[in-house]
């Protein structure tokens, strides 16, 4: 699947095939666990999933940046920025998938 965005009209279809759902079922299922996890995040709580990894919401103060074009600095405003740290397991499936197995050097 190299080069494809995965949707969410494929999650759903990939629950109607495994879970055998129907096919709005299926939809409405990932569109109600990806809302819990939206809204959960918004609220600032992690969310983390077993296998996969963890999502947080980190809080990012003012700073001072600077325009690339001009050098003129700018202040950076503070925000939230969301987080993703993915578990071992889904470190190990993503390497074993391309052919690098882990090796223990440098660690």
């Amino acid at each position: 699947m190299s080069g494809k965005t995965v949707t969410r009209a494929q999650l759903g279809d990939a629950v109607f095939h495994e879970v055998g759902l129907s096919r709005n079922d299926s939809v409405k299922l990932v569109d109600a666990v990806l809302e819990q996890v939206a809204d959960s995040l918004s609220r600032g709580e992690p969310v983390k999933i077993s296998s996969f990894g963890s999502f947080s919401v980190r809080d990012k103060g003012q700073r001072m940046g600077r325009n690339p074009k001009t050098g003129e600095e700018v202040p950076i405003p503070p925000r939230r920025v969301l987080v993703f740290r993915a578990s071992h397991v889904l470190k190990d499936l993503i390497n074993n998938s391309l052919g690098t197995p882990e090796s223990g050097a440098g660690s």
